[in-house]
């Protein structure tokens, strides 16, 4: 349902669907990966096809994933369907800027969020709470616009630095041992301390419901960027509206990788590929648009951005269910 109302209010022609494999990818070796994955595909595969289901990376998965994913795929066709999948290396059929679309979608929108905010980037606070391959590029993004990131976590815990953490040797160390902890230039946190800590710009790219009543009580931030799922609940959503948190939603926050996704899938149709200037000019247009169509509704209505989001979205399926009409 997610996926769904995310895919309509960006306004690209996806419906919307979730699957996987409950395990822990980090105990499999890459041989067991390949394994699972390509008997997943198997099982699923009278589901997948460019004009059906198409897969893409989400929490445990990566683009070697979604090679094995299209590999098994093709092979079961007897030719090769790039466009089964998105996300995959830019080797076989990927797009340049896949991966950090949803960081970079992240940014877009707190940019967007700012500006309604009357503000500008540069300056202003950040902390990111996950720190996987959406927190890692939001974080940097961010930092070359001028925001300080001063605290980042993962499963770990977190690091603090009033002064600004350097980016980029944080995912060194994130790459190198798996765990930001082990960074030296910083003081250790708690997740709870990263995510109440006086800021002006929270992006919780973790899992869901992170954010409870209990935290958004405690929480003193400007903007909340939601770079993950669900990471807040209903009941931590209505306390932060009544703080006046500027909350952009996940399903307009963290659409970038989507609308890369179906950028990608675009080129392996046509079989014609884009240089990576083009992707990005293309996602900053998809996002502005839609973060200025649910600020407008939200001003219009009175309503948040995450109500207007979903109003949005609802509304545009709906229209389309009602023109198409129902069969026989």
């Amino acid at each position: 349902m997610w996926m769904t109302w995310k895919c309509a209010v960006v306004d690209i022609p996806y419906g919307g669907a979730k699957g996987g494999v409950a395990v822990d990818p980090k105990r499999l070796s890459p041989g067991e990966m390949e394994k699972l994955t390509r008997r997943y595909a198997t099982e699923v595969a009278i589901l997948l096809g460019p004009e059906k289901d198409i897969p893409a990376p989400d929490v445990g998965t990566d683009p070697q994933v979604m090679a094995w994913i299209m590999d098994t795929i093709s092979m079961h066709q007897g030719y090769s369907v790039p466009g089964v999948v998105t996300g995959k290396p830019v080797s076989v059929g990927g797009t340049r800027g896949r991966r950090e679309a949803t960081g970079r979608g992240v940014a877009i929108n707190a940019q967007a969020g700012a500006k309604h905010r009357g503000l500008t980037l540069e300056g202003l606070t950040v902390a990111v709470q996950g720190f996987g391959n959406v927190g890692q590029w939001a974080a940097r993004f961010l930092s070359q616009a001028g925001c300080k990131v001063v605290a980042v976590s993962d499963t770990s815990g977190g690091i603090l630095n009033g002064l600004g953490l350097k980016v980029d040797e944080v995912t060194r160390q994130k790459i190198e041992s798996g765990r930001v902890t082990d960074y030296r230039d910083g003081t250790r946190i708690s997740n709870e301390e990263l995510l109440t800590m006086p800021i002006d710009v929270l992006v919780p790219a973790a899992l869901e419901g992170q954010i409870t009543a209990e935290i958004a009580d405690k929480m003193q931030i400007r903007i909340m960027v939601e770079g993950a799922n669900g990471p807040t609940t209903p009941e931590a959503d209505a306390i932060l509206a009544d703080k006046g948190t500027l909350v952009i939603p996940d399903i307009l926050a963290g659409a970038g990788g989507v609308v890369v996704s179906y950028f990608e899938w675009v080129q392996d149709i046509q079989g014609f590929f884009w240089e990576e200037e083009q992707v990005n000019h293309h996602l900053h247009k998809v996002l502005e648009r839609a973060f200025r169509d649910v600020a407008d509704l939200s001003a219009a209505q009175g309503v948040t951005m995450r109500e207007a989001a979903l109003m949005l979205a609802v509304q545009r399926v709906v229209e389309a269910v009602r023109i198409r009409g129902i069969y026989p």
